[in-house]
């Protein structure tokens, strides 16, 4: 068997970025609507301070106003509700994202679930879970619908194929498994305690990994000419002495050779997150004032 087709998802998230940035002129020219994304950051934790730099640039790139809220470690939960209730009330600020996680004094479910549900750009507040499981218009998780968009790279039509999601978080597991439902796929949550995972995997069409456990699904956990998604980002020591590299949770170098399509890492899911986050900021702005979602974005 041949190796699988790499789904690229710096190129698609690419794509999906010059939609947003044309929906975003778009609203400025036809209706004076410039879509703002606030973002706060409690504490100093590296990968954090990456991923908000990098947001902040990615917005400001599509057209958009970033605001950022950079908190000291110590911050109070009460404190930080008080900037959350702020930007509530801010009419320049149409999506709002604490980025997790947070310092151990504060309650994340508390802090998310006191965002406005129609500026959550994250889609994680209780509404919108429960606005997508019953089917109504909710602000989505962005990494499990970035997820289905690399899907259907690989399956124009995902209508009656075998899904199985291994993780069953909140943030992916649970949602992605609502999207997949939403495409008409036969769904599989699988988990820690989930008895012959291998045999369980190897029924799947569209294989989604999301457990955060390096390189755990093996090339012969999955179905010949399956599609793969690994959502995993992992770091481990690299072959040179006090390198690390970063893998995802699929055995990639095995899999390639069995499933005929799969994601890499890094590559794949990551560069995703941020497009949909700011597709999701764009419908966050028309939704609180009314304006059409541009074209553009339609089936994004």
């Amino acid at each position: 068997m041949g190796k699988a087709q790499i789904i690229d998802g710096k190129a698609l998230a690419a794509e999906v970025l010059g939609k947003v940035a044309r929906a975003t002129a778009e609203l400025k020219q036809g209706h004076r609507l410039t879509p703002g994304l606030a973002v706060i950051l409690v504490g100093d934790d590296p990968a954090s301070q990456v991923y908000v730099r990098s947001k902040g640039r990615r917005t400001r790139e599509a057209g958009m106003e970033s605001f950022e809220y950079r908190m000291p470690e110590q911050t109070s939960e009460e404190a930080l509700l008080e900037q959350i209730a702020a930007l509530n009330a801010d009419p320049k600020v149409h999506g709002i994202l604490v980025q997790l996680p947070l310092p151990a004094q504060i309650d994340a479910a508390k802090v998310i679930n006191a965002i406005d549900p129609d500026k959550d750009v994250d889609g994680f507040h209780v509404i919108n879970a429960g606005r997508l499981m019953t089917g109504q218009k909710a602000l989505v998780p962005c990494t499990p619908r970035g997820c289905v968009l690399l899907a259907r790279q690989a399956r124009a039509q995902m209508s009656g194929l075998e899904a199985v999601i291994i993780g069953r978080s909140n943030i992916v597991g649970k949602p992605l498994g609502q999207l997949l439902l939403n495409e008409n796929c036969t769904v599989t949550i699988a988990h820690s305690r989930t008895r012959d995972l291998p045999g369980v995997t190897r029924r799947a069409d569209i294989l989604v990994a999301a457990v955060g456990r390096p390189q755990m699904v093996k090339g012969d956990w999955i179905k010949p000419g399956a599609t793969v998604i690994d959502v995993g980002i992992n770091r481990i020591p690299a072959e040179e002495e006090g390198k690390t590299r970063l893998v995802g949770d699929v055995d990639f170098d095995a899999a390639v050779h069995v499933a005929g399509a799969i994601t890499p890492v890094p590559g794949g899911v990551g560069p995703m997150t941020i497009a949909m986050l700011l597709r999701n900021t764009i419908e966050a702005a028309c939704l609180q004032t009314g304006a059409p979602l541009p074209a553009v974005l339609e089936g994004i």
